[in-house]
């Protein structure tokens, strides 16, 4: 008898790219896709796709897990319970952070997160470094050798007093990731402007969860993001700006984009679902809907889809955060705290690709093929995880997720496989959701079992990759006709 020629393939279904959907088998040989047409085999095994579609595997490239606050608070989440719910909802890349605090070195750091994801991850996953501490260490010894072991990106906080780092040292920072060759991720707001709103708000006893949303002025977006543009162009380093909120910070984005700066950006559901209302609500219940940036308003949201549709913003993350509603996280400070001593973060893994599934394919906003795109494709080529995840191609990796179009789930907190005990998008029915979850050719997700045991997810070592390539120009007022600001750096 002959011996199948394939491990796996997933028949019949509708295969959908970033650029194209065509009906069509998938055949699997170990870890990887071997083949993509029709009337493939044999297989020692088939699964059956028909009146499916077959999607690459989401990458989530903005998720907190197992981490530890600035203010001390550990999330909610292990690697296993947080890449268990990715899993459960689509996705099977996670790009979480290692943050350093204060003291704290940057080796040692890493060796940790690396130690815990071991242990639990049902998923592949790689890292953002976090920098608090930008010691002569930490940027000229750490920092150097980690970027060649393959952790490609550096995130910073322009606010949050324990972790944020000012101009001078910033721009220390976008040198070092300019000659390592990292993406340099931020947290971008106007720390001085939110500071002096909590404190002018407290000190008049508007202390509630909504307040908030008020405290987090929308302009201090889009000046955060105009001075890391300026620092990130004088030293021709390409970044990443995270969680976009806000109309007129999608605009500063165009902006530098069109004039041809090396920026991107992302949002995430909550500021395409949620607004500022959501955190209007009875006593501190309107602390499960409170992050940083806060949702704005529903101008925003339509602002925020049509930079989407632009390509201004090219990826969308859950920007993953999750702290229980009880005295672990949120309620850390009593029953009644005011809205500076809440835990900042909403819960988002699991649901990031049904919600987004629902908006862009079953009610036509942006189509499959954006949908892809978006969740997927494009984080993974901008952080540097391509061919090998992001697509469905001969010789990537078996990353799949097959979606039923028209299953109707109404989402509830008790369904929910992360630890946060609430979801802020309760009681929303979607129509489409992944029923089988492959990663690297391994059924873990089928049926609504798990079917992967903790710590079978693996690192993914990766460089900057093009996206962090300099432009090669430094900004006109240093002096190119003799090269002075090149000598500068």
């Amino acid at each position: 008898m002959t011996e199948p020629a394939y491990d796996l393939i997933i028949r019949g279904g509708r295969v959908a790219t970033a650029t194209d959907v065509f009906e069509a088998d998938i055949a699997i040989a170990g870890e990887t896709v071997a083949a993509v047409g029709r009337g493939l085999g044999p297989a020692k095994r088939e699964l059956d796709a028909r009146e499916k579609l077959v999607l690459p595997g989401g990458v989530d490239s903005h998720c907190h897990i197992e981490q530890l606050s600035a203010a001390g608070i550990m999330n909610a989440d292990s690697f296993e319970s947080a890449t268990t719910s990715a899993a459960f909802g689509g996705t099977t890349t996670v790009i979480s952070f290692a943050a350093q605090h204060v003291g704290m070195h940057l080796r040692e750091v890493l060796d940790d997160y690396h130690a815990l994801a071991r242990k639990g991850a049902v998923i592949d996953y790689a890292f953002h470094m976090i920098i608090a501490d930008p010691t002569r260490q930490t940027l000229e010894q750490d920092l150097p050798a980690l970027i060649r072991q393959g952790h490609g990106s550096i995130k910073i906080f322009m606010t949050y007093d324990p972790l944020k780092i000012d101009d001078e040292p910033l721009l220390d920072i976008l040198v070092a990731a300019r000659e390592g060759g990292a993406m340099l991720c931020a947290h971008a707001e106007n720390h001085g402007i939110i500071s002096w709103m909590v404190k002018r708000l407290l000190a008049r006893g508007y202390s509630d969860p909504k307040y908030h949303a008020i405290s987090h002025a929308r302009f201090s977006e889009a000046e955060a993001f105009n001075r890391l543009i300026g620092m990130a162009a004088l030293v021709d380093q390409p970044i990443m700006i995270f969680h976009v909120s806000t109309a007129e910070g999608a605009k500063v984005i165009r902006d530098a984009r069109g004039q041809g700066l090396k920026v991107f950006a992302e949002t995430c559901p909550q500021y395409l679902f949620l607004t500022a209302d959501d955190l209007d609500r009875p006593g501190v219940e309107g602390a499960k809907w409170m992050c940083s940036p806060p949702p704005r308003r529903g101008s925003d949201q339509d602002a925020l889809w049509t930079a989407l549709s632009l390509g201004d913003l090219q990826t969308i993350s859950s920007d993953h955060a999750p702290y229980r509603f009880d005295e672990t996280g949120k309620l850390r400070a009593g029953p009644a705290p005011n809205f500076k001593q809440v835990a900042n973060g909403l819960p988002g893994l699991e649901t990031r690709l049904p919600l987004l599934f629902d908006a862009m394919v079953s009610e036509g906003r942006l189509g499959l093929e954006k949908f892809v795109e978006l969740t997927s494709t494009a984080p993974a080529k901008i952080y540097n995880l391509h061919p090998r995840k992001g697509s469905i191609a001969v010789g990537a990796d078996a990353d799949i997720a097959i979606w039923d179009p028209k299953r109707r789930v109404t989402i509830a907190d008790d369904a929910m496989h992360d630890r946060a005990g609430y979801t802020p998008y309760a009681g929303r029915t979607v129509r489409g959701w992944p029923i089988t979850v492959l990663s690297r050719g391994r059924v873990i997700v089928d049926d609504g079992k798990l079917l992967a045991s903790p710590g079978s997810g693996r690192f993914l070592a990766r460089s900057g990759g093009e996206a962090a390539k300099p432009t090669g120009r430094l900004v006109a007022d240093m002096n190119p006709e003799t090269n002075f600001g090149a000598k500068l750096l």
